[in-house]
């Protein structure tokens, strides 16, 4: 099992060819009328040269010859075999045979066009190619191997590095290439019968058909070519294979024929989307993958996998019946791969003829817009009557709730006795103790209330750090809120983010990772992506990671929040310089001094400004400022903000 088969290799990639060694050049210098120019290849039977031919015309050609000791009957059977699989040809997109021949030593050799290209995959990508230039750049491909189907031929190991890409006129043009394991469809290639071995592992798995990799060596038709052609379509298409080459052979031989034979690779849109982040990926993976993405999604995605169907009967029958449903979808016409659904067939008479719809939409629009906009007048009156009163009963049962925590903290405080509380002042620990209890014993009829005060309690006793009398009051203020107000309700996100907070002191981080997300998520729902409260609750998820060591993923999350603080809040606001120094913490515990530097620089500014340069806070980034210039061996400057921070 190779990346080529035994003899295959580009002809004319500048990067692969080498000058004749002196060594060499006595005993090959030229064979028959062709003088040897540069080796642009070799296999494990045969040598391709860029060659000279001097007459009955002056030209560049590649000449292909055995090895030497390598001219066995089986090899001469496959050699022969290729010449003449391409002498039946002639296809633009199919490289010519020019003439054929023995050396001096009796090794065959062939002689056949030079094409100096690279491959398609390559070319596309260099060339940043869109998606319908890359469609048409392989429907040429496609026209090239339905013109050897119709010469019998089966190509077997298609691949963008037997498909070079070459340009005449200005214009690319693809060529394929290698024909060293094409199989005869109708009659023998050459005099005799040449064998595939049974057991024999003819191709290259990343793009060999499941019936290939069934390796009897029996019952391969066209639909094996269609298969490779839909693997080539779908790298063009992602810049990624359906099973990428490490991954798949670090699996041994019965795992990988298992792979080809049974597992589905996901549709190019979802692979454009994985890709996306990956260093390895080509283009156009790393560029705009949700758009992308949605060019992808339905036609190409359904062509591509029916190309790519493991059971052949399901998939195009030919070459031209793939392109065929290629030009379709560049024509707006319905697919032959598309469910069949009236939807789809709508949408695409709607694309196929937008001027006209588009005048009848407006029409109907028009017609139907007066009475349309009565009824709902009629119901936004009703439903703005219904929203105010709903909304005065939200404040009332706020109002009353409110007087009801005020009046029972007050309560905690009262003694009955004056004379009681002389020489024998109560501690905030014995008044929470006693609160705690109150709440618990004298609200029970009223949970909502009960809620509230034992959250504010338990976050009273996170702040002193009793964390052990905190926990309970916490857990049972979130319950009780999300029986009674909902799991989206504001209230019961303020509660859940205690709680995560509470989990978060006492070094908790599995148990108050969930809890951040779920706050996170209900108030994107609820507030929406750019509200305060959202964003702060993501600086500290972004915290919580960084605390774990999850570098990339903190950095990635606090980014991303910190964009939309500057574009909303501005640079000095409070929220947005906890997530400055949230970044700069992520950057201090991976030891990238430099990039924390400029950071802890531009917070003790903008605090400074804002707070003033004896504030708490501007103390602290002049310290954390001076941490990371000694950290760095920046002693003179850290040396007087330290000074200026103590005084």
């Amino acid at each position: 099992m190779t990346d080529r088969p035994e003899d295959a290799a580009p002809i004319g990639e500048p990067d692969s060819t080498r000058e004749v060694p002196q060594g060499e050049r006595a005993s090959a210098e030229t064979i028959g009328p062709y003088r040897l120019l540069q080796l642009a290849g070799e296999g494990g039977m045969g040598e391709v040269w860029v060659a000279e031919q001097s007459h009955p015309v002056r030209r560049r050609v590649a000449l292909k010859v055995i090895k030497a000791g390598m001219d066995t009957a089986q090899v001469v059977a496959r050699f022969a075999a290729e010449r003449q699989a391409l002498a039946m040809m002639d296809h633009p997109a199919i490289a010519r045979v020019f003439d054929a021949g023995a050396t001096p030593q009796g090794r065959p050799y062939f002689v056949m066009e030079y094409v100096r290209g690279e491959a398609i995959t390559a070319y596309c990508n260099r060339n940043k190619l869109s998606i319908a230039d890359r469609i048409d750049l392989f429907l040429q491909v496609c026209e090239g191997v339905q013109h050897a189907h119709q010469k019998g031929i089966i190509h077997r190991d298609l691949k963008p590095s037997n498909v070079l890409v070459t340009l005449q006129d200005d214009r690319p043009v693809p060529k394929i290439i290698d024909f060293g394991v094409a199989k005869a469809t109708t009659r023998a290639l050459i005099e005799g019968t040449l064998f595939t071995e049974v057991g024999s592992f003819v191709g290259t798995p990343e793009y060999m058909s499941p019936e290939q990799a069934e390796m009897t060596g029996l019952d391969v038709d066209t639909r094996t070519d269609v298969y490779a052609l839909g693997v080539i379509l779908y790298e063009l298409l992602s810049g990624g294979l359906p099973f990428e080459s490490k991954t798949l052979r670090a699996k041994g031989l019965d795992e990988i024929r298992r792979v080809i034979r049974e597992v589905d690779p996901e549709r190019p849109s979802l692979r454009v989307t994985a890709l996306a982040t990956s260093k390895d990926a080509a283009a156009p993976a790393r560029t705009d993958a949700p758009r992308l993405a949605v060019q992808l999604r339905g036609d190409l995605d359904w062509i591509t996998m029916k190309a790519l169907e493991k059971d052949r009967t399901r998939r195009y029958g030919a070459a031209s019946d793939l392109a065929a449903d290629l030009r379709r979808h560049l024509e707006n016409q319905p697919v032959l791969a598309s469910p069949p659904s009236q939807t789809y067939r709508i949408g695409k008479f709607v694309r196929r003829n937008r001027l006209a719809v588009a005048a009848a939409t407006i029409l109907v629009g028009l017609l139907a817009a007066f009475g349309v906009a009565m009824a709902v007048q009629a119901q936004r009156i009703a439903n703005e009557r219904d929203r105010t009163v709903r909304e005065a009963d939200r404040a009332n049962r706020e109002a009353a709730a409110a007087r009801q925590v005020s009046a029972f903290l007050v309560g905690l405080f009262k003694v009955s006795d004056p004379s009681e509380a002389l020489g024998n002042a109560l501690t905030a620990r014995e008044i929470l103790d006693s609160g705690a209890r109150k709440i618990e014993a004298d609200l029970a009829a009223q949970p909502e209330v009960q809620a509230r005060l034992m959250e504010t309690m338990g976050s009273v006793y996170t702040n002193l750090g009793l964390y052990r009398g905190a926990e309970p009051l916490l857990r049972q203020a979130v319950d009780t809120d999300r029986r009674t107000l909902g799991n989206t309700d504001p209230q019961t996100l303020t509660a859940v983010n205690q709680l995560a907070n509470l989990y978060w002191y006492q070094d908790r981080y599995q148990d108050a990772e969930p809890l951040y997300l779920e706050v996170i998520e209900g108030r994107r729902r609820v507030l929406g992506d750019e509200h305060a409260d959202t964003l702060r609750v993501r600086t500290d998820l972004a915290s919580l990671y960084t605390l774990q060591k999850r570098f990339a993923e903190a950095e990635r999350l606090n980014k991303a929040t910190l964009e939309v603080q500057l574009r909303t809040v501005g640079p000095e606001h409070p929220d947005t310089r906890l997530s400055w120094n949230t970044l700069q913490a992520i950057y201090y515990q991976q030891g990238r001094y430099a990039d924390a530097e400029g950071i802890a620089s531009q917070v003790a500014k903008a605090s400074a400004r804002r707070l003033g340069e004896e504030h708490p806070n501007t103390l602290q980034s002049m310290n954390n400022l001076a941490r990371l210039y000694q950290d760095q061996g920046q002693f003179a400057k850290a040396e007087p903000l330290y000074v200026m921070a103590l005084r």
